[in-house]
Order: C-alpha cells, then structure tokens, then sequence
C-alpha cells in the first residue's frame, strides 16, 4: 500500500505574527562555569573524557559542557550517546531521556562556528542587532531561534521534531530514527508515493507560512522519512515573513522542492508551489 506520510487535517491554530526575544545574557550554564563546584567538576572530566567526544574531535569550552550538565540537571537528559551528524557549526549525539526514550542532542561549537555564511539569515532580523559581531552571543541566539523555529512550526501543524530543552548553546529534541539508524532524507530513498510526498511538503510549506515562517533551506536533504511519515528538520536558519530576504528564501524552497519532485514524475512548478504557499495569508 502506498505510503500517506501522516499528514493530519489540523490547519487552525497557528501561531501569528508574535515572536519571543531571544536572551543572550549568560545564563546559569555560565554561571556554572564559572563556579565549579564538586559534583560539575566531576560531571566535566567524565565528559572530556567520553569516547563520543573524542571521535568527534569536539572542542567545547567549559560553558558548553556546564550546558549539558545544566540539561541533564533539569530532566531533559540522563546520558550522552554517539555522534549522528558532525558539521562545522553543530555536532548531533544520540542521547537518552529521564523515562528512557532516545533523543537527539544537537549542540552547536563556539569556538569554531563560522557564522559568516548564515549572514544572509542575520541580517535585517531584529532579534540578532547587537551581537552580530559576538560570537557567542550569535550562538547562542541561533540555538534559541532553532528551538522556538521548532515550536512554532508544531504549533502550526508540521511535523518536525519535538524540542525538549534548550540551554545556552546545546538544544535537546525528539529523535528521529532509531537508536544507531538515523532516519533516511527523502533523497536517499525511492519515494513510494511522490504524489502523495509532494503534497504533504506543500501543505507543511503552506502551514509553516500561515504562521509566518519560511525554512529557507528546504530540500529533498532536510525531510525524513520515519515511520511511516515526512518530518522536517533542520530549521534553525528559519526566518519570519517580514525578515527582508523572507521572499528570496521562499522563492529557492520552491524551486529546490518542485525540482525534486518534478524528478519523480510529479507535475510539479515552482512558480505553482509559490502562488500555493503564499496564498495562506491572502486573507490578511
């Protein structure tokens, strides 16, 4: 039986134009590096000295790990798996939730993130006016933005992985996949159904704008399929429809997901996608 990829009726309820500061102020992860107490010093030389660390060739300041101990201190973790993707901003481990569940722990460097390359997905965006030019403080807004992006887009409708926490520079979220067999991008299996594929990424587009979202970098690369359904992820870069190259961004999802599909068979444009996508908010 062809695949239906789990798409649900749901379109009310998304969340509207509102959007949350984002606080780059050093947060208790700092304070806890700053204050090594017993029980963190201890937490910090088990960590430096885990093999996942060491195969990823992970270099973390003393703030990154308070961060993970922080999490760990709130309930969203209880130990740290191997590495599922290594990137030059981010670093994904596996890890393991209080109640046993497997979740992904996507933490983002510090000290070697080049964020020069993310400038077009910075700039004109109010939330990153004054620390642009601070490194740390850029990080740490980005992991904020790509937990609330991953809330947003919930609350929308879409499925993405569920954020689970949030500290500093490291993002605790659903897993998607099974512990050691990460789930496959659409590019890397036969669609079973593209119709049917297709139509669920044009409505999750179609949600994500309603709510004022825009991925920016959607492609056949960044949809899973798990489980019988397409789940999004990587949203991180995502930015509002009133950010001033929203549009641009909007414009290259289409044409990277009609093409994809396109390849499938579909009946596909990219000119079709867009007039779809941006008549959610017609209404307004």
């Amino acid at each position: 039986m062809p695949e239906d990829y789990g798409l649900t009726e749901e379109r009310e309820g998304a969340a509207g134009d509102e959007w949350a500061d984002l606080d780059v102020t050093d947060d208790e992860a700092d304070r806890i590096a700053r204050q090594q107490d017993r029980d963190f010093t201890h937490f910090l030389e088990r960590l430096k000295d885990a093999d996942q660390f060491k195969a990823t060739g992970a270099v973390f300041d003393d703030a990154t790990y308070a961060a993970i101990y922080k999490l760990v201190q709130d309930g969203h973790l209880t130990a740290m798996g191997g590495p599922i993707s290594s990137g030059k901003e981010a670093i994904v481990f596996e890890g393991l939730a209080p109640d046993d569940e497997d979740v992904a722990v996507k933490i983002y460097r510090v000290s070697t993130s080049d964020f020069k390359q993310m400038a077009d997905y910075l700039e004109g965006d109010p939330r990153f006016e004054g620390v642009r030019d601070d490194k740390k403080a850029v990080v740490v807004a980005w992991t904020q933005k790509e937990f609330s992006n991953l809330e947003r887009a919930r609350e929308a409708g879409v499925r993405v992985p569920d954020p689970l926490g949030v500290q500093r520079n490291a993002l605790v979220m659903e897993l998607i996949g099974e512990e050691g067999d990460p789930a496959p991008t659409l590019h890397d299996v036969e669609v079973e159904n593209p119709q049917t594929a297709y139509e669920v990424v044009r409505e999750y587009m179609w949600r994500l704008y309603a709510a004022g979202l825009v991925h920016g970098d959607l492609s056949e690369y960044n949809v899973v399929v798990y489980d019988g359904e397409l789940v999004v992820i990587d949203v991180g870069q995502a930015v509002t429809i009133h950010h001033p190259n929203s549009d641009d961004f909007l414009r290259r999802d289409c044409e990277n997901v009609a093409a994809f599909f396109a390849r499938q068979g579909v009946d596909a444009t990219a000119d079709d996608l867009y007039e779809h996508v941006v008549s959610a908010r017609d209404d307004e």
